[in-house]
C-alpha cells in the first residue's frame, strides 16, 4: 500500500471483537480508480511474494471505488476517499484496536 502512495492506512485488530469475520482489516484510500487498481495489484503481488498466499476472494474490480481482498484472516479494503468516508468501517468496527500507518517523508 505504501509503495503505491495509499493514504490513511489503518490496521484494525478484530481478534477480540465479538462476531468479527476476520482477525484483521487493513484499510486504505486512493485518489482515483487508477491508484486504487495499482494499490490492489501491489497488495496481491506482495502477499504472494512474502507469504506465498493467493487471495481467497475479491470484489469491486468493476467500479474500483471499493476493492476487497479477502485472505481469510486478513481482509484488505482499498477505497476511493469518498466511499471510505461513506462506509466508515473504522467507526462500524469501533471496538477494534486501530493502528494508523504513517507515510515516511
Amino acid at each position: 500500500m505504501l509503495e503505491k502512495k495509499a493514504h490513511n492506512i489503518a490496521v484494525l485488530d478484530l481478534r477480540e471483537v465479538k462476531n468479527a469475520i476476520a482477525d484483521y482489516f487493513v484499510i486504505c484510500s486512493g485518489n482515483s480508480d487508477t491508484q486504487v487498481d495499482a494499490i490492489t495489484t501491489s497488495v496481491e503481488e506482495e502477499v504472494i511474494k512474502e507469504c506465498g498466499q493467493h487471495v481467497w476472494h475479491k470484489e469491486g474490480f468493476q467500479n474500483k471505488e471499493w476493492i476487497l481482498l479477502d485472505y481469510l484472516d486478513v481482509v484488505c479494503h482499498i477505497f476511493q476517499k469518498e466511499k471510505r468516508s461513506f462506509y466508515d468501517l473504522e467507526e462500524f468496527w469501533g471496538d477494534a484496536k486501530i493502528q494508523h500507518i504513517e507515510i515516511s517523508q
